[in-house]
């Protein structure tokens, strides 16, 4: 077996592993990470044969880009106190305790080395862990708080791991010149994020096909991550900037294709990079086995001391800052997301999986120091790291569902409906008062009137089919009923009518792209 032929290996497992995740309740992730080991046991497939400083730009953009596109700017602003403590403060912690306890342990482990681990273990991976919550029917406040860590936590880490790998490499160190690099990172980030957001949704309303636009969507997270790397910023925090940008600011709530094409095309996306990536993680034990060759024993003694600090030191962090946030939200915050019982936290810091990142990272360690030494200790920190991956991706992985379930940790759906019937509601009211304007320039009959106006009302009962009086909604329900009827048998002879188009494709003399053109016509006045 050849690269190619384990990428398309990988491709289809990410695929496959969606429904079989679905059909036993395990994150999709977990499971191809576990596809990735039994890969890795057996002869015939190869050691993954990726430069490791292209697995960052390659594998991170994208999935990072399709996560934001599932939030908003608000929940940011909102949460920003229980992010800034988990994806900031967290990680510093962790990068310190990790690096102390692997300095002492480790034997000839420099400090700045110490640190450089204890970056790439400290983030735990926004991708696991949304992909986790969607499943499970987390709490949106919860989710909400995963996804934030999981976004910011990786720029604080990244950022710290090439200051200590730069120390590591050339044996000096400056406190005040890893803070000035630490903040020009984030100021050149940013900057490349919201001018490269401002030129796409500029490019966006130019190009107009629907196409062409997905396509610019693809390309945008490779171009902010390249852009602000090659200018000495956080590519991970330009690629986030960028990205919620234009969720904020170019969606047009006419362009409905696109927005469905879109959606679609990032589902596959997201679906088929994360499949790979993390099948990566577990095709990476075949380095592990290698490194720890003949040190089984204090290898592994030292993975699970580091194991262990990440782990516990989470909990420990978790039950004050939780605790200080629900003291803060009690001082009027009401639209901050906070874990309200000690269950939530349980959940929150059980799911604190490691993934993408600390695996890129820790296969990026250089080889060599400035002066062409050997790197200190670099398989030992690259066994450590696989140690920590597995542990937190596999056993908390496939633990966390039967943990949330234990705890009864469910979402509030009753919340959710009602706000869906709020929503509902606004969407019936804007409908008509859009109708009330278009009263006075357009010459309506009273019949017209009333039609559109029932309209307006099925515009909301079809969200949410709670609204209005039960002797309404018994009349819209007779009328759905109808419209169903219509349509089932509307959508009987459109699909006659696709049969008759598809087979002249293979009559002699038949145009194809005229009969793809006439078939899409008919595609698309199925969907109406």
């Amino acid at each position: 077996m050849d690269q190619l032929a384990l990428l398309f290996v990988l491709l289809l497992g990410a695929v496959v592993s969606v429904p079989l995740g679905d059909r036993f309740g395990l994150p999709s992730p977990v499971l191809m990470t576990l596809f990735g080991i039994v890969l890795a046991v057996l002869d015939f497939v190869p050691n993954v044969d990726i430069p490791p400083d292209l697995i960052l730009p390659a594998l991170l953009p994208p999935l990072l880009y399709a996560a934001v596109r599932r939030t908003s700017w608000r929940q940011f602003t909102a949460n920003k106190r229980p992010i800034f403590l988990l994806a900031v403060a967290l990680v510093f912690v962790t990068t310190a305790v990790v690096a102390a306890v692997a300095h002492s342990i480790v034997p000839g482990l420099p400090i700045a080395a110490a640190v450089a681990l204890g970056a790439l273990v400290a983030p735990p991976d926004p991708v696991a862990a949304t992909a986790v919550a969607g499943q499970l029917g987390l709490p949106r406040r919860l989710v909400s708080i995963l996804e934030g860590e999981g976004l910011f936590n990786d720029v604080t880490a990244i950022v710290l791991y090439h200051v200590a790998i730069a120390a590591a490499i050339s044996g000096s160190f400056s406190v005040q010149g890893a803070a000035l690099d630490f903040l020009l990172s984030a100021v050149v980030a940013v900057a490349v994020g919201l001018g490269l957001g401002w030129a796409t949704n500029r490019l966006m309303d130019s190009l107009g096909d629907p196409t062409l636009q997905i396509s610019l969507t693809l390309l945008v997270p490779y171009a902010s991550y390249v852009l602000a790397e090659e200018l000495h910023g956080s590519g991970v925090l330009a690629v986030l900037t960028t990205a919620l940008f234009l969720a904020e600011y170019a969606n047009n709530a006419d362009d409905v294709m696109t927005r469905l094409a879109g959606h679609t095309f990032w589902n596959i996306v997201d679906t088929l990079v994360t499949g790979v990536a993390f099948g990566l993680i577990g095709l990476e034990l075949h380095n592990a086995i290698r490194t720890a060759s003949g040190r089984w024993g204090e290898m592994l003694g030292w993975a699970a001391a580091i194991v262990g600090v990440v782990v516990f030191l989470r909990l420990v962090w978790l039950l004050p800052a939780t605790w200080l946030a629900q003291r803060l939200h009690a001082k009027r915050d009401f639209d901050e997301d906070i874990p309200t019982t000690w269950r939530e936290t349980v959940v929150m810091w059980w799911s604190g999986m490691r993934g993408v990142a600390s695996v890129a990272l820790a296969l990026a360690i250089p080889l060599e120091t400035e002066n062409g030494q050997p790197f200190p200790n670099r398989e030992e920190m690259i066994f450590i790291a696989f140690g920590v991956i597995m542990v937190t991706l596999v056993v908390q992985g496939l633990s966390l569902p039967w943990l949330v379930r234990k705890l009864g940790v469910q979402a509030d759906t009753d919340r959710e409906k009602e706000f869906e019937k709020t929503l509902a509601v606004r969407a019936a009211k804007a409908a008509k008062q859009r109708l009330r304007e278009l009263e006075r320039t357009e010459d309506l009959s009273d019949e017209l009137t009333e039609q559109l106006l029932r309209r307006a009302f099925d515009i909301g009962y079809r969200i949410s089919p709670d609204l209005g009086e039960d002797e309404r909604r018994e009349a819209h329900a007779q009328r759905a009923r109808r419209i169903k009827l219509v349509r089932r048998l509307q959508g009987e002879m459109l699909s006659a009518a696709r049969h008759e188009v598809l087979a002249a494709r293979s009559e002699p003399g038949a145009n194809p792209e005229v009969v793809d053109r006439v078939l899409r016509h008919l595609d698309v006045r199925s969907l109406k």
